[in-house]
């Protein structure tokens, strides 16, 4: 079962309509200025469809996004956010978070909205790593967030319902969560029920999305791996500490220089 293919994708914005993508970049624009305070470009590694590229790249930031979706890059491109030249120049690409290889280098890489969460694997959480320390220069800034480990297993998750609307189509969402502890998993099943307003025609479709929660030695470990040098761990968003109250948590890594 494919994840973010074509119907999931086409949905997507209106699932997350409530998402403050704005702020969001806010926040992850003053951690790249924090760690990195010179830097202008910036790789987007899982961009969605290029909700925060479209901030960041408002306030100045020269963004390139990728995403292994080519129903979301589309989308993105759809909007008329690509523009070229410097001053805020964004643009798209499909390609493989754990190998993509654009052949430049950026002043920081950002992944965002738990991409590194949807890396099951430790080959997976490697290669991302990995491709995120290639195209950073030396004294660069990754800036991620990710589900936390101590949250999930004292929160646990639980079988959630929405329900979205908009001028032409009415969605129901089921997400109905099973645990594996032994891979530190969780497959959250998505059962998408739509209903068009104008012809009252029915659709549905499923989605399996798998996630890794991940505790900070792990993160410290496989970033180091990489060349990187954990900076920051913090409740995403609000800044305070991570707990096992804080589900989503964002981290901040600096490459080292080569010796």
């Amino acid at each position: 079962m494919s994840v973010f293919a074509k119907d999931y994708a086409r949905y997507y914005d209106l699932l997350y309509q409530g998402k403050q993508y704005g702020a969001e970049a806010d926040y992850v624009s003053a951690l790249i200025r924090r760690f990195s305070p010179e830097a202008v470009s910036v790789l987007e590694l899982g961009c969605g469809t290029g909700r925060h590229a479209e901030h960041l790249g408002a306030s100045g930031f020269d963004v390139h996004g990728v995403d292994q979706s080519p129903e979301m890059v589309e989308r993105a491109q759809q909007r008329g956010m690509e523009r070229s030249g410097g001053n805020g120049s964004i643009g798209f690409s499909v390609g493989d978070v754990t190998s993509y290889d654009s052949g430049r280098v950026y002043d920081s890489v950002i992944s965002l909205f738990h991409v590194v969460s949807y890396q099951a694997s430790n080959e997976r959480l490697r290669g991302m790593f990995s491709s995120a320390s290639r195209h950073l220069c030396a004294g660069g800034v990754f800036v991620f967030d990710a589900w936390y480990g101590p949250a999930v297993l004292t929160q646990l998750p639980s079988v959630r319902v929405r329900r979205l609307e908009d001028e032409r189509v009415s969605i129901t969402r089921i997400a109905e969560p099973k645990m594996d502890f032994s891979r530190n998993t969780v497959e959250v099943r998505y059962s998408i029920h739509c209903v068009d307003k104008e012809s009252g025609s029915f659709s549905e479709f499923q989605e399996s999305h798998v996630m890794r929660y991940l505790f900070e030695p792990e993160v410290e470990m496989l970033l180091a791996e990489s060349g990187f040098d954990l900076v920051l761990t913090q409740e995403w968003m609000g800044g305070g500490p991570a707990s096992d109250q804080t589900w989503s948590v964002c981290f901040a890594a600096v490459k080292r220089a080569i010796r």
